[in-house]
C-alpha cells in the first residue's frame, strides 16, 4: 500500500470515529437484513404528559430529528410529537409508485393565488423522517451569495447569518448522511466525504450535452452511501429513491438521526397531531403543547418548544395557537407568520434518443450543474437556477406526457418508448414576496382545526427564470442528440413562512432560530429561510438546526424556562 493510500485510509478512519462520537445511528441499524431495530422503539424512554420535559419538538423530519438527536445527546429530556406513523421500511415501503402515496401529507389543504401550487408528493412529508423519506437524495449547499441577495442583487432579503456561520455544520451533516459527489467548484468550492457514484444512462446524456456546449457539470452531490457506512449498505441503483429506500443506502432522518436519538433517551410519539401551543397566563412563555393521540386530546408540559412542521404546518400551528395575549397567532405581532412563502420553479424537460437510456437505473439526481446559479448582469432577471438529472418512474412519466396533451393511443406510444427518454430538471430561485402566504381557511380537518390556505402568485422575475431554465435544458438535450424534447412546468420545495431576521420587524426568529416574541419557543425547519437559492433545502435545514442545537447545548436552556409552567393560557382556534 502506498503512503498516499495509507494517509487516505487513516483520514477516513479518523473521520468515521468523529462521526460515531456524535451520532452512531448508522451503527445502530440492524445488520441482519432488516432495516430498523425495533428494540429501539420498544425500549424507548417514555414520559407522562404531566412530566415537564426539557424540550417538546413538533415534527420529526429533517429539522425535528436533527434537533432531537443533538439535544438527547446533550442530556436533555426530549419528546417529539409526529403527526404521521413511525415507519417500518420493511413493511411500509414498497417498490411501487402508487403504493407509496401514504408517504405524503394528504390531509385537506386549500390552494389559491394566480399560480396555485399543487401539494402532495414533491413538497410535503408525513411520518417519522418527514419528506426526506421520499426525497431524491440531492444534497447541495447554499452559496455564499444566497445570504446577501438584497445587498448584492437588490432582491430578496439578507440573512442574519453568513455562509461561514454554516460551513462547519454543512461539513458535519455531510459526513453523517453521508454525501457522495465530485469536488464542487461552485459557490464555496469543497469536496465530499464519499466518492461520486457511477453514472447511468441519464447522467451520460447530461454530461454529453453539457460538454458539447462548454457547460461544466459534475456528478452528485447525493446523500446516498457509496460503499458501506456503518450497517448501511452500498446503493444498488434500483431507482426508487422517491418511494423510500428499501436498502437504507439513501439518507433520511429515520436512519441517520432517529436511532441515535432513541438510544440517548429521546421519546418519539407517532400519530400525535399537535393542535396548539400554550403559553403562561401573561403570554410571555410557552408551557407545552396540546395534541391528539388515539382520539383523545392531551397536554404535554415542557420548558421549551421547538416547531418543525415545515412551511405549511408551522405557520398553521402558530396561527391556530392564538390567545388573548397573541390574538393574531403566536409570534405574529408584525403580521409575518405565514408570509414570504417560497416554492422553487421546477420545470422538467425530457428528450428522446434513438438508443435506450433507461433513466430509472441510478439515483434520480445523478449529475448537476450550478453554472447558472448566480445573478448574471447581462440577463433581464435576478438570481438564477440549477440543473440536475431527474428520473420519473412510469406513472410520473405518464403525467409528464399527458401534460403535453397526449392521450389515448398517442399516450400509449410514448409510454412504450419510456426507456428511450432522458429527463432534466431545474430548480429556479423564486423570490420571497409578502403576498405569498399561509393563512387559515374556513375548512376544518378531522380534528376540528382550521386547515391551511396557501396563496401563491409568481412575479415577472419568476417567470423569466422558468423560461430561461427551460431554454437551457432543451439546448442541452438537443446538443446530446435528442430528436424530440418536451417540457412541463411544475414547482418543488416549500420554504419560508416564518423567516429569520435581525429584528422582530424583519423576521419571526433570530439567527439562533429562537422566536423574537417568546424566548422559549424555537422554529427549526425550512420555514425560517429568508431566501431559498436554487438547491434542495434539506441539507441547509439540518445544518441550521445543528448550529441552533449547539447554541442550546452551550447553555441557553437556563434562561428559557417558564417561571410557572403549570399556569398556561387556554388556547383558541
Amino acid at each position: 500500500m502506498s503512503s498516499f493510500t495509507d494517509v487516505n485510509a487513516l483520514t477516513e478512519r479518523l473521520s468515521t470515529r468523529r462521526v460515531r462520537a456524535r451520532n452512531e445511528s448508522a451503527w445502530l441499524l440492524p445488520n441482519d437484513g432488516t432495516r430498523f431495530d425495533k428494540a429501539l422503539i420498544e425500549n424507548m424512554r417514555r414520559h407522562r404528559d404531566a412530566d415537564e420535559v426539557d424540550l417538546v419538538i413538533v415534527g420529526c423530519g429533517a429539522g425535528g430529528s436533527t434537533l432531537a438527536q443533538r439535544m438527547a445527546r446533550a442530556g436533555w429530556s426530549v419528546v417529539v410529537l409526529e403527526a404521521g406513523p413511525f415507519w417500518d421500511p420493511d413493511a411500509h415501503w414498497v417498490s411501487d409508485e402508487a403504493g407509496s402515496h401514504h408517504l405524503y401529507w394528504t390531509e385537506p389543504r386549500v390552494i389559491s393565488g394566480s399560480d396555485p401550487v399543487p401539494l402532495g408528493s414533491n413538497n410535503s412529508g408525513r411520518g417519522v423522517g418527514g419528506s426526506m423519506v421520499h426525497f431524491a437524495g440531492y444534497a447541495p449547499r447554499l452559496h455564499p451569495s444566497d445570504f446577501h441577495t438584497r445587498t448584492v442583487d437588490g432582491v430578496g432579503q439578507d440573512w442574519p447569518i453568513e455562509y461561514a456561520d454554516l460551513r462547519p455544520y454543512y461539513e458535519r451533516i455531510e459526513r453523517e448522511l453521508p454525501v457522495a459527489g465530485q469536488h464542487w467548484p461552485w459557490g464555496d468550492p469543497h469536496g465530499y466525504p464519499h466518492a461520486p457514484h457511477p453514472v447511468g444512462g441519464n447522467g451520460e446524456v447530461f454530461l454529453r450535452g453539457a460538454a458539447a456546449l462548454g457547460i461544466e457539470a459534475r456528478v452528485g452531490p447525493v446523500a446516498i452511501t457509496n460503499g458501506r457506512f456503518g450497517n448501511r449498505p452500498h446503493c444498488i441503483y434500483r431507482g426508487f429513491c422517491l418511494q423510500g429506500c428499501k436498502v437504507n443506502a439513501k439518507a433520511s432522518p429515520l436512519i441517520t438521526h432517529v436511532p441515535d436519538a432513541l438510544a440517548h433517551g429521546a421519546e418519539i410519539r407517532s400519530d400525535a397531531m399537535v393542535s396548539a401551543i400554550e403559553t403562561d397566563r401573561e403570554g410571555r412563555y410557552v408551557t407545552g403543547v396540546r395534541y391528539f393521540l388515539r382520539g383523545r386530546e392531551h397536554f404535554q408540559a415542557a420548558r421549551m418548544v421547538a416547531v418543525a412542521g415545515y412551511s405549511l404546518e408551522t405557520p398553521r400551528l402558530l396561527l391556530n395557537s392564538a390567545n388573548k395575549h397573541h390574538p393574531d397567532g403566536l409570534c405574529n405581532e408584525h403580521d409575518l407568520v405565514g408570509r414570504y412563502l417560497m416554492v422553487q420553479g421546477a420545470p422538467q424537460t425530457a428528450g428522446r434518443f434513438a438508443e435506450e437510456v433507461r433513466m430509472y437505473k441510478a439515483p434520480p439526481p445523478e449529475v448537476s450543474c450550478e453554472e447558472f446559479y448566480e445573478t448574471d448582469p447581462a440577463k433581464p432577471y435576478r438570481r438564477g437556477f440549477s440543473v440536475q438529472n431527474v428520473s420519473p418512474l412510469p406513472i410520473t412519466w405518464a403525467e409528464h406526457v399527458s401534460a403535453q396533451g397526449h392521450w389515448g393511443e398517442n399516450l400509449r406510444t410514448y409510454m412504450s418508448d419510456y426507456v428511450h427518454w432522458s429527463t432534466l430538471g431545474a430548480l429556479c430561485e423564486f423570490l420571497p414576496l409578502p403576498q405569498n402566504r399561509v393563512t387559515l381557511a374556513d375548512q376544518r380537518d378531522r380534528y376540528g382545526l382550521p386547515v391551511v390556505d396557501m396563496s401563491y402568485s409568481m412575479c415577472d422575475n419568476d417567470r423569466a427564470l422558468m423560461k430561461a431554465a427551460q431554454a437551457r435544458m432543451e439546448e442541452i438535450l438537443h446538443a446530446a442528440g435528442a430528436a424530440e424534447v418536451m417540457t412541463i412546468q411544475r414547482f418543488a420545495h416549500l420554504v419560508g413562512g416564518a423567516r429569520m431576521g435581525r429584528t422582530a420587524q424583519e423576521g419571526v426568529v433570530d439567527a439562533s432560530l429562537r422566536t423574537f416574541s417568546i424566548p422559549n419557543l424555537l422554529i427549526t425547519d425550512g420555514s425560517v429561510f429568508p431566501t431559498q437559492g436554487s438547491v434542495n433545502p434539506a441539507l441547509t435545514i439540518m445544518a441550521l438546526v445543528d448550529r441552533a442545537a449547539r447554541l442550546l447545548a452551550d447553555g441557553a436552556r437556563a434562561g428559557m424556562r417558564s417561571p410557572d409552567p403549570t399556569q398556561h393560557e387556554e388556547y383558541s382556534t
